[in-house]
């Protein structure tokens, strides 16, 4: 249930995910000569390659499922495109993940690769080939357990890169009360405990994630008023009304039901309390769905209207929180429901 997200240069790392979750790898080569150029984009099937990894970051098997070949051919066509440097590779634990940069070709290998793809472009061929890529990139499995599992106690650098240092923290200074308790849903490594143990009587702290938990404890260890349950948004460890108030900052985006876990938050909220969210509002960035189990692309006001009318709650105040000149993700909003 750990929360966040997902994201290299400047332009790149507006769409990637945070660099701490991967390394790139490989030294580009010298740019080939024109007859070499010539005979690298002379293979029809090379260009096939080209163009699936200019559209999409993707494994050889992946690629090779895509075009109907072995995935040894696959392998063979990537390499001299790779070190020639038209090929960038991405390490993703044990997975080499690759994706074609024409802008780093030059002008010449630049300007023959687009008459290269021109012309195939409109093929039945093409055609194929891009609807078997996307029902390759769609069955990927979408492993946002898997992905907080890997990363455990490297999250908070994930979303510093993402959101940049503040990442919603005035959108708690709305709802603390020195005797209140809080409930902080999807943890993670306990940052917003640790904030909120600062400012409320007592604060519980709850993720499925044993790796979340334990990095929490590390983190805010000395504080007697933070208590730890392991469970999930679905079904919280919690007695009907027990909270005061609830935080969810930055889980929504990872649930399959949002309107659901809302429902389950206002179980254990007090009748008068508050809920907060924080999370994306909508954005484009569908790498994220792959890259670190995204289940939804942000959210809109409307959206959360939704939510509001599916839990019995009432949603007092919406709005987006100030950009992060230091982030590279998307940009956040704060959502404030009453339990009527």
């Amino acid at each position: 249930m750990a929360r966040r997200t997902t994201a290299r240069g400047t332009a790149s790392r507006r769409s990637s995910i945070p660099k701490r979750t991967a390394r790139v790898t490989g030294k580009p080569g010298p740019v080939p000569s024109w007859s070499s150029l010539l005979l690298m984009l002379s293979d029809p099937v090379r260009i096939r390659v080209m163009r699936a990894l200019e559209s999409n970051e993707v494994a050889v098997g992946e690629l090779a499922r895509a075009l109907q070949v072995p995935q040894s051919t696959a392998s063979r066509l990537i390499k001299p495109l790779y070190e020639a440097g038209f090929v960038a590779r991405r390490v993703e634990g044990t997975t080499s993940l690759y994706r074609a940069d024409p802008h780093a070709m030059g002008d010449a290998a630049q300007a023959l690769w687009e008459l290269s793809r021109a012309s195939v472009h409109g093929t039945p061929e093409a055609r194929e080939d891009d609807a078997r890529l996307a029902a390759v990139i769609a069955s990927r499995p979408t492993d946002s357990v898997g992905f907080f599992g890997r990363v455990g106690g490297e999250w908070d650098s994930i979303r510093r890169d993402l959101f940049g240092e503040a990442g919603g923290v005035e959108a708690l200074l709305s709802i603390m009360d020195p005797d209140s308790t809080v409930a902080d849903v999807g943890c993670g490594t306990g940052e917003v405990s640790q904030w909120l143990a600062a400012s409320a009587g007592r604060v519980v702290a709850i993720d499925r994630e044993a790796s979340m938990l334990e990095a929490a404890r590390r983190r805010v260890a000395g504080l007697g008023n933070i208590e730890f349950r392991r469970g999930d948004v679905d079904s919280l460890p919690a007695r009907d009304g027990e909270f005061d108030a609830v935080v969810a900052m930055l889980l929504f985006h990872h649930l399959d039901d949002p309107g659901r876990a809302l429902r389950e938050l206002a179980r254990c909220t007090r009748k008068g309390g508050c809920i907060l969210v924080v999370d994306m509002v909508e954005h484009t960035r569908a790498s994220y769905r792959t890259a670190m189990g995204h289940r939804h692309l942000g959210f809109s006001e409307a959206t959360a209207k939704e939510w509001a009318k599916g839990a019995s709650v009432h949603l007092g105040r919406w709005r987006r929180l100030p950009p992060s000149v230091n982030g590279c993700g998307p940009g956040l909003f704060s959502a404030r429901f009453a339990k009527r």
